[in-house]
């Protein structure tokens, strides 16, 4: 392995990731990024990765958009999730959008070292116990996994904004476009996700424990 990125908002947590990876990868560049913005300037400057370890609510990246965003933007490069929010729900909508691994920030060094290894290698890792919990996920939820895997990354933010309480014109000045543009989003937000309101779409976030 040549290069690991760490996308952490968290100095103190990167610091201690990088310090602790270091005697397993000797031979790797372990570098490391604070927000979305960070972490696409790094792969846009075309520096190869072999790994990212994101975590889901850093600066940018909240609500799965970094994830998201990776996924259409970089699909060639491993991602693994590392977040506190270790629900099943969360862990089911990381790995059903196309992360490679989902790995709880309490796992102890030795074993996030060989779930590293076992990611980059092109296998996909998962908690002891976290994939027969994956199979018992209702089917509800998993209904509506499938429905927000269609959302773009763009509409995914404008539906935190909607969390938040903005209105269509309060969105579209924090997004830089016409409030026109934002209703397009929302509609077709509802649509994909097969409801009515904006008040359902605040609830369905709610049910996949969006933070």
């Amino acid at each position: 392995m040549k290069r690991i990125l760490v996308a952490d908002d968290h100095p103190l947590y990167r610091e201690a990731l990088i310090g602790a990876l270091t005697p397993y990868y000797e031979t790797a560049e372990l570098s490391e990024a604070d927000c979305m913005e960070g972490v696409l300037k790094q792969l846009q400057q075309g520096q190869p990765v072999d790994l990212i370890l994101l975590d889901l609510n850093m600066p940018g990246g909240e609500y799965y958009n970094g994830l998201l965003t990776l996924r259409e933007v970089f699909p060639d490069i491993p991602v693994a999730v590392v977040s506190a929010s270790e629900g099943v729900e969360v862990v089911a909508q990381v790995m059903s959008m196309g992360a490679q691994g989902f790995i709880p920030k309490s796992t102890p060094t030795r074993e996030l070292a060989e779930a590293i290894s076992q990611i980059a290698a092109g296998s996909e890792w998962l908690p002891a116990g976290m994939r027969e919990k994956l199979d018992k996920v209702d089917d509800d939820i998993k209904n509506v996994i499938t429905r927000f895997r269609e959302l773009t990354p763009k509409q995914i933010q404008v539906l935190a904004y909607l969390r938040s309480g903005l209105m269509n014109k309060q969105i579209a000045h924090e997004m830089n476009v016409t409030e026109a543009t934002i209703k397009a989003h929302i509609s077709a937000i509802l649509r994909k996700l097969e409801i009515n309101t904006r008040t359902q779409a605040v609830l369905l976030m709610d049910k996949l424990q969006l933070s």
